[in-house]
């Protein structure tokens, strides 16, 4: 039986809500900005960041680009997050509110648990190497430099202790940073290791889009460190990435509303 424009045009919408369509499905997967138009695009400034998240076979068959410097890995989650925000100084106070670990200290996220705003970190501080004995003052605007490799220890409020992250800066100029992260140690809970070593990887990017408009993409990939564990909901994930985007955009962290509710 021939069917009509119009009943062809449902039979494409069904097979794409069932993922049957891999066109469309591949043009749903998150694309860093290395030298193409990110996916998710930039948000306007002031509207909130556009968001995509994997999870399952898409998350886990998912390959970096080479521009990361990540390996292949099964990860469980994906989220990217893509904003801009209105900043009319260089990009050397930009990096000085990344290079500031102390401050992550005042970060808050909206906790879909407890279903109110929460500190994402009950300590945070820099470090000389990725030893957590070894405290340091936090980083300036000139430590954020192509090459340099920068350790700081954060205590999560989901984990147990400090737990060791290592950044690696890819580009520095006065347009564009890169900056890569894992954690160094595993992170846990009680006994149970949530992530190992490598496991939580963050990249973000901070770019000139305008006169005083910057665009930040970030992409977070993780793995759970057993299969048992359970992975959790991606809107746990979105509102952490989120609290990056406006700490390091110089927006109130608890500002409503969240990013997912």
């Amino acid at each position: 039986m021939r069917r009509g424009p119009a009943q062809l045009l449902a039979l494409a919408a069904l097979l794409f809500s069932l993922g049957g369509v891999p066109m469309a499905a591949a043009d749903a997967l998150p694309r860093l900005p290395c030298g193409v138009a990110p996916l998710p695009a930039y948000a306007e400034p002031g509207a909130p960041p556009n968001l995509r998240s994997l999870s399952g076979k898409a998350a886990r068959t998912w390959t970096p680009p080479s521009c990361t410097g990540w390996a292949a890995m099964e990860a469980d989650m994906i989220v990217a997050l893509a904003g801009s925000f209105r900043h009319e100084g260089g990009i050397d106070a930009i990096a000085a509110r990344i290079g500031a670990i102390s401050a992550k200290k005042g970060v808050r996220y909206w906790s879909t648990t407890e279903k109110t705003w929460q500190p994402l970190v009950n300590d945070a501080f820099a470090l000389s190497g990725p030893d957590p004995l070894q405290r340091r003052a936090d980083f300036s605007a000139a430590t954020i430099k192509p090459g340099q490799t920068l350790y700081y220890a954060q205590n999560d409020n989901r984990t147990m202790g400090d737990c060791v992250f290592r950044e690696r800066v890819v580009v520095a100029d006065h347009d564009r940073l890169m900056i890569e992260s894992e954690n160094v140690s595993p992170l846990k809970k009680m006994i149970i290791t949530l992530f190992e070593p490598g496991e939580m990887q963050t990249v973000y990017f901070i770019e000139r889009r305008a006169p005083g408009v910057w665009g930040f993409y970030s992409l977070t990939r993780v793995r759970m460190a057993s299969s048992l564990l359970p992975t959790g909901s991606d809107a746990s994930y979105i509102n952490r990435s989120a609290a990056q985007f406006r700490h390091i955009a110089g927006i109130p962290t608890d500002q409503e509303p969240p990013a997912a509710r």
